[in-house]
């Protein structure tokens, strides 16, 4: 192939866009796309789409139907720059048996909810999505982490050691020491429900 033939198939329409390297177009075709590129209104307007924390929380539910919790079933999601990084949700360790499988402990041994969190054979989603991030080497520094449930206190100890800047939650959980971590260590935390935010 010589470089007058190829050259002869290509036609080069340079535009206000920048260059556009076109194969065999027709003349008319070429002379419409110039008109319709002089044309073109790239002004943004108004976003009509779902907003990115709304986005973000409805995959967290999605990701939380992975959990067989037999009594709260949680998902979480890390972001930076509206990227995810990593998920998690509440379950054992990997290889462990599942609790819809086995029973859960708390219950076998009457453990009332939020109590002696450490005897339980599950990790928090937060947990588990710090856990993913770490084994492949993603940094969470300045992140955002999106959960269906407001972490615990404990969680809130990682999520601020993991450099997360911003916590989003749906669902309210009872621990006032999780507030008090993350206003003492200017964490950003936001509420949402059925897709408003609303002040937490």
């Amino acid at each position: 192939m010589s470089v007058r033939w190829a050259k002869k198939q290509c036609d080069v329409v340079c535009a206000h866009l920048g260059c556009i390297i076109v194969v065999g177009m027709k003349p008319d075709l070429m002379d419409r796309l110039k008109e319709y590129l002089k044309n073109l209104n790239l002004l943004k307007t108004a976003d009509s789409r779902v907003p990115w924390d709304v986005y973000f929380m409805h995959i967290c539910h999605m990701i939380s139907k992975r959990s067989t919790c037999l009594h709260r079933k949680v998902g979480a999601l890390i972001v930076r720059e509206n990227r995810i990084l990593a998920t998690g949700y509440n379950q054992p360790p990997s290889g462990f048996p599942h609790c819809d499988f086995i029973g859960c402990v708390r219950d076998a041994l009457a453990i009332p909810s939020g109590r002696n969190q450490e005897v339980c054979f599950g990790l928090h989603a937060e947990q588990n999505a710090l856990m993913q991030a770490a084994k492949f080497g993603i940094p969470t520094q300045g992140a955002t982490i999106y959960v269906t449930t407001k972490p615990c206190s404990v969680c809130a100890r990682l999520i601020i050691n993991a450099g997360i800047s911003r916590v989003v939650y749906e669902y309210d959980y009872p621990d006032p020491l999780t507030d008090y971590f993350f206003n003492a260590c200017r964490i950003t935390v936001d509420r949402i429900t059925g897709g408003e935010e609303i002040e937490s």
